[in-house]
This record gives C-alpha cells, structure tokens and sequence, in this order.
C-alpha cells in the first residue's frame, strides 16, 4: 500500500481480492469476538435473564447499523469509481461530504433509538415483561453511542474506496481491546450489568472514531482537511443516497425479517431468547466471508468501472465467489465440530444449550448456500445497481419469515423453524441473485457509464 492507496486496475484480480478481503475479513472477525465476548460476560456474571436482555435488541442494533453500512458503502462506491478514474478532488470532496452526512445520520438514530425504544420493544419485538426493563436500559445507553457507530463507517468507508481496507484492521482491534477490557470491569467489576455492557461498547467505539480520524488525516495528503473544509456538498450526498439507499434498503430488510423472527423466538419464552441470542451471535462468524467478500468486490468493480476495465469484473467475480465458500466451509465445519461444547461457554441452563446446538448445527449447513450469492450484491453496489440486492434480500426474507410463522407451531418444525428457515430464504436468494447475474445487465449498466462519462 502506497500513500495513495492500492489500485485494483492491473494485475492478477484473486491477489487483489485476496489482500484486500483478509484485513476486512481479519477486521470483522475481531468485532465479532467483542460481540461474543460481550455476550459470554453477561451471561457468566448476570445471569440468564440478562443475556436474553441483551440478545433480544439485536435485531434493532443491526437495523440502525444497516443505514449506516448502506449508505456509508454508497459513499465508498462513489469514491472508489473517483479514485480508478484518478479524480482526486473529487475524492476528496466525497470524503469529507459522505463523513459529515453519516455523522448527522447517526444523531438522528440516536435520538430515535431513546425516543422510541419502549414502543419498539413492547410493540414489534414483543419482549417478554420479566426482561423488558434491562432490554430497554441496555438499548437506550447503547443509542447514545450510535453517532460514533454511524461515523466509524463513514471513515471507514472513505479509506476502503482507495484500497486501504487494512486500516481498518487497526482500528477494529483497538476497540476489541478495550471494548473487552472495560467489559471486564463494567459488568465484573463494577456490576453494573446490562448498562456496563452498553457503556463500554459506546466509550470503545468513540475511541476507533478518533483513532480513524487521526490515521486517515496522517497518512494522505488528499483527506487531510481544516476547518474550512468541513462542508457538506449536496450533490455528493445526492449521489450518496442514489447509490447507497438500495444497499441501506436491502440491510434493513434483513433487519425487519431477523426482527420477526426474533418476535416468534420470544413467543417461545426466556429460555429459547437466551439459545436464540448465543446462536445468532456464533452464526455472525459464519457470515464474515461472503460480507467481506461482497464488500471487496464493491469496491474492485467501482474501481475497474471508474477506469474502464470492465473486463476483469467476471475473472474477479468467479475468484471472489469461490473464495467465499472455501471460507465459509471451513469456518461451518469448526462450528459444527464444536457445537455441543460452545453453549457450556455461555453459562447456558441443559434446555437453552440443547436448542443452541440444534441451532448451531443447523446453520452450519444452511449458510454454504448464502456464502455462493452475497458476494454478488458488491457486483451490483460496484456498477450502482445494487437494486436487485433490495429485491432479493425482501424476497428471501419474506420467504424465511412466512415459513418460519406457518411452522412454528406446527408438528412438521416446530420451535425448529427458527434454525431451518435460513435453507428456504438462502435457496431463494441465491437462484434470485445467479439469474440476475447472468442477465448481464449490471453489465451493461456499467459500460453505459463508461460511455457517457
């Protein structure tokens, strides 16, 4: 990596993809483990009940953050299409634009969040009233820190469109540390339960802000801005939204979709929310590939459609996607190969940890299908036609969600429909995803841009 950050126009594309996947996915893999960690001390020094607490705002927490990567990844794409094409000030200008517009996005959600979390919570997610009070203390301190959240994306976002997905990396392990380290002495320590755990991924988060800003500001020249710099231009939030909204909208289905399941999990009762949050929580780890793939191809197709290269989109798709599933696999067949061990880990009761397997085990073989198609949703964000992402993500959504409240009460699945439903949504979006691909209009899209540039 040059001070100029890495091109992905010339050379082998896998050796590309490759160094620029492992620092996100390496990234991703340490948040996942504060995630875990998180998890594992509350469980082990709060109780059950606590655990369930903190598991049950997943569903809203991912919906928050799905704005933040959309719109963030918008950003991004629209830099990394500036940066094949060498327009630097153009880069520049998106940078600061799409810093600034995240930052606003993010107090407003954190106004929402505290706003509004009773209604949420009582309303849509439908949580048990023995858990009600520590979900919405934990939720409401969590919404605090949800500006920082929102800009860490966005500067995120900023150095990943110039090829430095390393960095990242750097900024993930800081607030790993100290996320764990003040777990530790928040909920250990301190005992302040549910509301140490919030506080201590606030305060760990601000601290990879500051951290980024610092980096970023540092290490290039061209993202080196002064007070008179700070301006929010129109046009470049303009562009933004058009190219980040289908990629925000696409997330927050998702989110909507785990928010009703997580309401048909909590219709089980406490216990089964506790396995729910342990299993989705070590699912997360299963998903790490085919994201960090998905986000390296967005940034790969910007790069190669900004200078014109549309020739290497296909070798680096096929390269990408194979890698996602080799990935995937191997992390599916570890989890597996421990799933009847792990929950002991989460200071699970015998019913909780016998569902968590279940659930584990399940999931395991599921998610090899969502490994083959989600890296093509970067494709699509790559050429700005991250629409079809939307429409399949709604789709295999719906299909997980509507099978999910047609069984679960049923003698066919049962309470096992909250682990077997990923084989119906996944099939569907992967068939949705192939078909669209190979209708070439992505492709076609993008060589009308090169044209009328």
């Amino acid at each position: 990596m040059t001070k100029n950050g890495r091109s992905m126009t010339e050379g082998a594309p896998w050796k590309h993809i490759l160094l620029f996947c492992l620092p996100l996915l390496a990234g991703s893999v340490l948040q996942q483990l504060y995630n875990t960690a998180d998890t594992v001390i509350v469980g082990n020094f709060t109780g059950e009940k606590a655990l369930a607490a903190v598991g049950t705002t997943n569903s809203m927490v991912f919906l928050f953050l799905a704005v933040a990567f959309g719109f963030s990844a918008g950003n991004g794409v629209l830099i990394s299409q500036h940066y094949g094409a060498k327009e630097m000030d153009c880069v520049r200008r998106d940078g600061i634009s799409g810093i600034l517009f995240l930052g606003i996005l993010g107090g407003i959600g954190a106004i929402t969040g505290i706003l509004f979390s009773k209604l949420i919570f009582t309303k849509l997610v439908a949580v048990p009233e023995e858990i009600l009070q520590e979900t919405l203390l934990y939720f409401r301190i969590y919404s605090l820190g949800l500006v920082f959240q929102f800009l860490y994306n966005g500067l995120s976002a900023v150095l990943r469109g110039i090829g430095d997905s390393a960095a990242t990396l750097y900024f993930l392990l800081l607030a790993s540390i100290l996320n764990i380290l003040l777990d530790l002495w928040f909920v250990a320590g301190l005992q302040w339960g549910v509301a140490g755990a919030a506080h201590a991924t606030n305060i760990s988060q601000g601290c990879s802000v500051v951290a980024a800003w610092i980096y970023m500001h540092k290490k290039y020249n061209v993202f080196r801005y002064g007070l008179r710099d700070l301006q929010l231009e129109k046009d470049v939030v303009k562009e933004t939204c058009r190219i980040g909204w289908p990629i925000a909208l696409q997330l927050v289905f998702v989110a909507l979709g785990i928010t009703l399941i997580q309401r048909a999990v909590n219709s089980f009762g406490q216990v089964m929310t506790a396995a729910f949050t342990v299993g989705q929580r070590l699912e997360m780890y299963l998903h790490l590939p085919c994201n960090a793939l998905m986000t390296t191809l967005a940034t790969y197709t910007g790069q190669n459609v900004g200078a014109g290269r549309i020739d290497r989109i296909r070798p680096g798709v096929r390269q990408g996607v194979l890698l996602s599933f080799v990935l995937t696999a191997v992390l599916s067949g570890i989890l597996f190969a421990f799933s009847r061990k792990i929950p002991e880990y989460f200071a699970l009761g015998p019913e909780a940890a016998g569902y968590g397997t279940r659930y584990l085990q399940t999931v395991s073989a599921s998610v090899l299908i969502l490994s083959l198609y989600v890296p093509l949703f970067g494709v699509f964000q790559g050429t700005r036609h991250a629409g079809i992402s939307s429409i399949t993500a709604l789709c295999a959504l719906s299909l997980r969600v509507g099978v999910t409240y047609l069984w679960k009460d049923g003698p066919l699945f049962g309470e096992s429909i909250i682990w077997w439903n990923g084989f119906f949504g996944f099939g569907l979006g992967c068939i949705l995803s192939f078909a669209y691909y190979g209708s070439n209009l992505w492709q076609r899209n993008a060589m009308n841009r090169i044209r009328n540039r």
